[in-house]
C-alpha cells in the first residue's frame, strides 16, 4: 500500500530533495499534490513526470498559464491556485503526509491545515512555528496529527532524544540542546567587509544549496534564530536551554547534553535528502541517496561561540522568544521585507537586522496570539511599520 504525498513547494530545494528520494522507493510512494508559487516551468516539468491528481500555484495568473499548458499535452492534473487551492491539498482525504517546504510566512496557512486535517507533517517551514507557535502545536494535538521535523537540525535533534519523549523534557534527563550553525560565508568577516556585502555573495553558501532567502537568513544567522524558536516550541525546551553552536563543517547537526554527563550527536553529510528520508520512513530508515560521511576525509571538526555583535540578527529572535506575544510574529515579517530589499539591492546587508531592531522597538508587542486572525493582523502591521521605516536606509 503506498502512502499519498502532498508536496507543498515542490519546485524549491526542500521539494525537489523530497521528489528525488520518493524516486527511489516509487512503490511505496503516491504524489498526490505539488505546489509551486510562480515557477510553471518545473511545475509543468514535474506534473509530466510524476502526474499528481492536483498542482496548485499560488499566483493565479501562473495557474492559468499552467492549466492551459497541461490541457495542450493532454495532462489529467487539476489545477487549482491560492491559498485555498493550498489548504485544499493540504487535506486531501486520500494524502496522509504534507511536506510543509514554502519559504516563510506563505506557509503559514497550508500547514496548518494539515495539521488540522491530523496528517504526518514533515515540517521544512520554520515560519509555521515562529509565527503561531502555541496555536499550531495545540492543532497538531488536538487533531491528532504527527508533527515530524525536516530542518536539519530539529530533524538531528529529533533524532537524539528519546523515542518517546515525555511532555517536560527534563523528566527524560535532558539538560540542553546544543543548536549546531554553519556561521554562514561571513563568520570572519570585518564590520566594514560586511557593510560591503553583496547579495551575489550572500546566496553562496559554504555548504548547503539553498533558495536565496534562506540563504541570506543563513548569512546573517536569522536562520539559526528563527531554528532557535522552532526548537523551543517543537521539543518543549525553555529558551535558556538552547544554546547556538557555530560549526563551520556543518557535519555534526546538532546535539543533545543529558544529565548523565552523554551528549548526543547526529553527524551526515549536509544534504537534505537525509532528514527527509528520515521523516518520510519514519520510525525505519530507507536509502536517501546520500552518500555516508567519511570521517577520515573530514578529520577535523571546529566548534566556537557565535558573537552576538557581529550577528546581531541573531540576538533579536533571543530577545524576541523571550519578550513573547506577537515578538517573533513581528521579527518575521520584518526579516522577510528586509531580506526582499537587500536581494533587490535596495538596502545593505548590515541594514536588515539595522531595520529588524527598529521594527520591533515601533511595534506594539500583543499577547492575544491565540487566533489566526491576530497573527496575521500583527504580521501585516509589521511589514507597514517596516515599510515605513525603509526609505532612510535605501542605498
Amino acid at each position: 500500500m503506498t502512502t499519498g504525498i502532498t508536496i507543498l513547494g515542490s519546485t524549491g530545494s526542500i521539494g525537489t530533495s523530497t521528489l528525488d528520494v520518493v524516486s527511489r522507493h516509487t512503490d511505496n510512494y503516491d504524489v498526490i499534490a505539488l505546489t509551486a508559487n510562480t515557477d510553471v516551468d518545473v511545475l509543468e516539468q514535474q506534473c509530466h513526470q510524476w502526474h499528481p491528481a492536483y498542482a496548485v500555484m499560488s499566483d493565479e495568473v501562473c495557474a492559468g498559464e499552467l492549466q492551459n499548458r497541461l490541457k495542450a499535452s493532454a495532462s489529467t492534473t487539476q489545477v487549482l491556485s491560492g491559498v485555498e487551492g493550498l489548504n485544499t491539498v493540504a487535506g486531501l482525504d486520500e494524502v496522509k503526509t504534507v511536506v510543509a517546504g514554502i519559504v516563510g510566512s506563505a506557509g503559514l496557512l497550508p500547514t496548518l491545515s494539515a495539521a488540522q486535517a491530523g496528517k504526518r507533517v514533515l515540517l521544512a517551514n520554520k515560519e509555521a512555528l515562529v509565527m503561531s507557535g502555541q496555536l499550531f502545536m495545540d492543532a497538531v494535538e488536538h487533531n491528532h496529527a504527527e508533527l515530524l521535523p525536516v530542518d536539519s537540525e530539529h530533524n538531528a535533534i529529533f533524532q537524539c532524544m528519546p523515542a518517546q519523549l515525555p511532555p517536560d523534557p527534563e523528566k527524560a534527563g535532558i539538560k540542553k540542546i546544543l543548536l549546531t550553525a554553519s556561521g554562514g560565508p561571513f563568520r570572519t568577516f570585518s564590520s566594514d567587509q560586511l557593510d560591503k556585502v553583496t547579495p551575489e555573495q550572500a546566496v553562496n553558501h559554504p555548504n548547503w544549496v539553498m533558495g536565496p532567502k534562506i540563504s541570506v537568513d543563513s548569512a546573517t544567522m536569522m536562520n539559526k534564530g528563527l531554528e532557535l524558536i522552532e526548537a523551543h516550541w517543537l521539543f518543549n525546551v525553555e529558551i535558556d536551554k538552547i544554546e547556538v553552536v557555530i560549526h563551520p563543517q556543518s557535519v555534526i547537526h546538532s546535539m543533545v547534553s543529558y544529565t548523565d554527563g552523554s551528549v548526543l550527536a547526529q553527524l551526515g553529510n549536509p544534504d537534505m535528502r537525509t532528514p527527509i528520508a528520515h521523516a518520510l520512513a519514519w520510525p525505519v530508515r530507507m536509502d536517501s541517496g546520500v552518500e555516508p560521511l567519511d570521517i577520515f576525509e573530514v578529520a577535523k571538526l571546529e566548534f566556537e561561540k557565535p558573537d552576538f555583535d557581529h550577528f546581531p540578527c541573531l540576538r533579536l529572535c533571543y530577545e524576541a522568544i523571550r519578550a513573547g506575544g506577537s515578538a517573533s510574529i513581528v521579527l518575521n515579517a520584518a526579516n522577510e521585507v528586509a531580506v526582499a530589499a537587500f536581494l533587490q539591492h535596495q538596502i545593505s546587508f548590515t541594514a536588515i537586522a539595522a531595520l529588524i531592531e527598529e521594527t520591533l522597538s515601533k511595534a506594539t508587542i500583543t499577547e492575544n496570539m491565540d487566533t489566526i486572525e491576530n497573527i496575521l493582523l500583527a504580521d501585516q502591521d509589521a511589514r507597514i511599520i517596516i515599510n515605513e521605516c525603509m526609505a532612510r536606509f535605501k542605498l
